[in-house]
This record gives C-alpha cells, sequence and structure tokens, in this order.
C-alpha cells in the first residue's frame, strides 16, 4: 500500500520513522511519502519537504510566514493526488495537518492521526473537526483517551513511542568512553537543550549558556542537531564563553549528564525518561506569549508534569527564564541530594503511566488492520 505522512517537527520525524519501521515489517509493498526529515528519510520515505523549511513557532510567527505556509498547503494538496495514497498519516503539526485533513476527507482519501493535537490544551472547538475529517485517531498520553470519550469520539491509546526510541537507543557506554570519544575533562556534565527550531535557539541558548561560569566544578554542552552548524550555536554564546556541541546524540548526552536544562516540549519527556533531573524552560515572543496566555487552558507546560498532573520539575516561563533564576533552580538539582532523589522516583511513576514499549508497533498493526 501507499502511504502518505506529515510531520513538521524534529520529534514527529522520529516517531513516524519508527512508524515507518514498523509498517514495513507488516506490508510489505508499502510505499512512503513524507513531509519529514532526516530520520523518515533514512527509512525509506521519499520526502516532499524538508521539516527544516516547515518549523514556524508562535502566532505572529505564523502570520510573518503565512506566504509559506499557504504555499505548503497548496503544495501538499497537489502532491497527495499526484501520487494517491491509500492514506495520509498526521503526526501532530495541527495547524497545518488538519487542512490537509479536511481536503483528503472531501476527496475521499482515509485519514489517519498518530499523536493528537493538543486539543485538550486549547482550542477545544478542533475536535468538532478532528470527528469530522480523521477516520482513526491514535493517541500517546493516557489521559487523551479520556478526553475524546467526553466528545463521544473513540480513539486508540498505543503507548508513547518515546519509549521504542528509547529502547532502540544503545545504552551502556561508560561515561570515561563518552568523554574520552568527544574530548572532554572528566568533569560532570551539565545538559542543554535550547529546542531544534532557530528561534527557539536564539530566545534559549544565551539564557542557559549565561549560567555556566557560575558551575566551575561542572562542564556544560549543548545538545545539538544537524539541521544547524556549530557556527550557528556559538553565536549566541556570551562573550568569552566557548561551550561544546555534540550533534546527533542527545540520548547519550542526557544519559552521562548530572543535570539538564531543556526547552519546553518532547525534549522534557526524553529526559525524564533517561532520568536526568531537569529544569524546564521557555521563552516566547512577547505577542506569543500573550496570546497563548489567553487561550490555553493547562496548569503546566511540560509533558512530565502534565502528565503527572503535579509539579515534578521545576518550570521556568517567560519572564521566569532568566539566568539568575536558572542559576538558582541549577543549585538546588546539582547539590539537594533528596530533591534528586524525589524526581528520579516521580519519573518512574511517570513511564508505569505511559504504558510499556511498543507504541510504534501497535499503530502500525492499527493501521494496517484499518486498511486490509
Amino acid at each position: 500500500m501507499k502511504y502518505y505522512i506529515i510531520a513538521g517537527e524534529a520529534s514527529g520525524d522520529l516517531h513516524g520513522s519508527n512508524l515507518i519501521k514498523e509498517i514495513k515489517n507488516k506490508d510489505a509493498d508499502a510505499q512512503f511519502r513524507a513531509w519529514g526529515g532526516d530520520m523518515m528519510e533514512k527509512e525509506g520515505a521519499t520526502l516532499v519537504k524538508h521539516i527544516n523549511e516547515l518549523a514556524f513557532m508562535g502566532f505572529v510567527e505564523v502570520l510573518l510566514n503565512l506566504s509559506a505556509i499557504l504555499g505548503n498547503i497548496k503544495l501538499c494538496k497537489n502532491d497527495i493526488l499526484d501520487y494517491q495514497p491509500d492514506c495520509v498519516i498526521f503526526i501532530d503539526y495541527p495547524g497545518f495537518n488538519l487542512r490537509i485533513a479536511q481536503f483528503c476527507k472531501e476527496k475521499g482519501i482515509k485519514t489517519i492521526y498518530y499523536i493528537s493535537p493538543q486539543v485538550w490544551a486549547w482550542n477545544k472547538s478542533r475536535v468538532k473537526k478532528i470527528r469530522r475529517d480523521i477516520d482513526k485517531m491514535l493517541v500517546i498520553l493516557p489521559f487523551e483517551k479520556d478526553f475524546y470519550q467526553q466528545y463521544n469520539y473513540s480513539v486508540d491509546f498505543v503507548g508513547h513511542p518515546l519509549l521504542d526510541a528509547l529502547r532502540n537507543h544503545v545504552a551502556g557506554e561508560e561515561f570515561s568512553t563518552f568523554t574520552s570519544k568527544h574530548g572532554l575533562p572528566d568533569k560532570k556534565i551539565i545538559a542543554l537543550l535550547p529546542g531544534s527550531r532557530k528561534q527557539e535557539i536564539s530566545r534559549m541558548l544565551p539564557v542557559m549558556a549565561a549560567t555556566a561560569s557560575q558551575f566551575p566544578r561542572h562542564q556544560f554542552i549543548i545538545a545539538g542537531t544537524r539541521a544547524h552548524t556549530q557556527a550557528y550555536y556559538q553565536s549566541f554564546l556570551p562573550e568569552n564563553t566557548n561551550l561544546p556541541v555534540i550533534f546527533g546524540e542527545t540520548y547519550a548526552l542526557l544519559q552521562h549528564s548530572h543535570a539538564a536544562l531543556v526547552t519546553s516540549g518532547t525534549a522534557t519527556l526524553e529526559t525524564a525518561l533517561i532520568g536526568t533531573p531537569q529544569v524546564v524552560c521557555y521563552k516566547a515572543g512577547y505577542l506569543s506569549y500573550h496570546i497563548a496566555r489567553k487561550l490555553v487552558d493547562i496548569k503546566y507546560i511540560s509533558l512530565v508534569n502534565l502528565i503527572m498532573d503535579q509539579q515534578v520539575v521545576r518550570e521556568m516561563i517567560q519572564e521566569e527564564c532568566n539566568t539568575q533564576n536558572l542559576v538558582s533552580e541549577l543549585k538546588h538539582l546539582t547539590e539537594n541530594s533528596d530533591f534528586r532523589k524525589t524526581i528520579i522516583e516521580n519519573y518512574a511513576i511517570l513511564r508505569q503511566k505511559l504504558g510499556g514499549s511498543g507504541a510504534s508497533e501497535k499503530a502500525a498493526d492499527i493501521i494496517v488492520d484499518f486498511l486490509t
């Protein structure tokens, strides 16, 4: 069968690649065309557009790039008609994907959503569009099934695919091997995860990196994505600050880190599942943030706290996300053993709530069965 997959962010590329791998195990003749990234391409998908060209963050930023977004929507619709897939699989990225889903439904093309838009957080009116345009919804967070049940919409909970990604990550490398491989000193590591989008990195990395001078006994290392160069990351560092960037090894970096500063998003959950104590950081553009405050209806911004329905990790948001506060929180994380122990114990409960591994396989089973 022919599968058309649309993901607009790095996390979607990761989960899409694992889904492709599992679908191939069940459908030997599977063909894939996708909006995604390097990982989906590596699994055999033909890319229409790379995620590097798609990730616009914030209300104002979307408006500023509206012409490009509308052009991509038109391109996508025409490409789907040319490809004539058996189904279109949407991975999160709702602003774009829900428009394409309506188009597909009108054209009689089967629609499957893998990783629900966060309609439980804001714009609940989109549930009506989802019920109308999505033939099969696969959710990955335990509370999402109950949320959709309130609207008499039946969905399948498959568990979280990050557990699969982490299972596939080969652990076991010694700390000394890791540091030696990257030419690093034998000092405890604090990982900086400034996000994958340029807008995130430009806002988050300067304030994160400014904390390094206050921790002379630690080394600060930036988790880099290959979409950007080392020079790009270095351009956001404070004067006279030179921090190493390690590309494509975020899981290994987190595994060997004593603590981490993490930009809100999927990375907060990855950090928790690996077991690294963290501070969650978030800064948006002024207008985007204040618009979001009026629209968003959630207590927390990090997936860790949302799933646990309590504050497990500290969240430094907007004005609170400054060097002084981050230094204070990092000192608490690195020096208070009881605090660290409590966080790690809560991480274990979080893992149980997410269910076991195998989300990608379950999703592939449901998709292939639905189409045959």
